[in-house]
């Protein structure tokens, strides 16, 4: 009978519920995930400022080969220079109380002042000269503008002139003589080699496409300025002859014709055909 009741015992225990583990012991607790959470926040930002100092290495490399390449740049930083060494030496002379032109005038010769003293001079007179004093006035500055932008071929010319001296020396109206210092001088033996008021040889001369181009170019854009300042006045392509001195003066003719143009038309037609008795 022993037997029996110690295989009963062992049969309940082998039917028993297995323990498993508690739900607790498999999720990870609160201080691990913020822990693990600070070290991918603490890896972002790592590679972060390294991203950073890459790029602002890359940038200095950058700008320190602009300074060195750069002239406008140069310059620039020069003129800042001197005008920051200008002031501070103004503010030292008057809190000296001495003179600080004078103490400038130190740092200059006397040809430097005079050629500085003469650029402010015309400098003054160029600005003086902007506004309008007459028609004649206008021109001339238009044509010192038409010069100072000309742009002359010189090897073109060069070249011409060398052709024309090579025919002329083969037909035998240019002799070409050598001096005792080794210069070399053309001599016009009938003089019909260097042009005179009577020459006419000007009318063969054939034009670059390029020049006749350069000059339509010149011409279109006096055309442009020309109106421009016709709309700046006030008046438009489509007005006629100019019946006033100044804006008040134009609206009392435009209140005249209003009045009396209706009964004036057939005398003005008259005076433009030039039948008027």
């Amino acid at each position: 009978m022993p037997p029996l009741k110690k295989r009963k015992l062992v049969d309940a225990v082998d039917d028993g519920p297995a323990k498993s583990p508690s739900q607790e012991e498999l999720e990870p607790t609160d201080t691990t995930v913020k822990a693990q959470e600070r070290q991918e926040r603490f890896k972002a930002l790592r590679a972060r400022a390294k991203k950073s100092a890459e790029r602002n290495m890359k940038d200095a490399a950058a700008e320190s080969q602009r300074l060195a390449t750069d002239p406008n740049l140069l310059s620039s930083l020069s003129r800042k220079q001197a005008f920051a060494s200008h002031n501070l030496l103004k503010a030292d002379t008057d809190a000296a109380g001495e003179d600080f032109e004078r103490k400038r005038a130190w740092d200059w010769t006397i040809d430097e002042s005079e050629k500085w003293d003469k650029r402010m001079d015309k400098k003054e007179r160029h600005r003086e000269d902007v506004a309008f004093q007459d028609y004649r006035q206008d021109s001339r500055k238009v044509y010192k503008r038409q010069l100072r932008e000309l742009k002359p071929d010189l090897e073109g010319y060069e070249k011409e002139k060398m052709a024309a001296v090579q025919k002329a020396a083969m037909s035998g109206t240019l002799e070409i003589v050598e001096t005792e210092d080794g210069e070399l001088l053309a001599v016009d033996k009938d003089g019909t080699f260097y042009s005179t008021a009577d020459s006419t040889d000007f009318v063969e001369n054939k034009p670059e496409r390029a020049a006749v181009d350069r000059l339509v170019t010149d011409l279109r854009k006096a055309e442009e300025t020309r109106l421009k300042k016709r709309r700046d006045r006030g008046r438009g392509d489509d007005d006629g002859d100019v019946t006033y001195i100044n804006d008040a003066n134009k609206v009392f003719n435009a209140k005249l014709a209003r009045a009396y143009n209706k009964y004036t038309a057939e005398i003005r037609d008259s005076f433009e055909r030039g039948t008027m008795i």
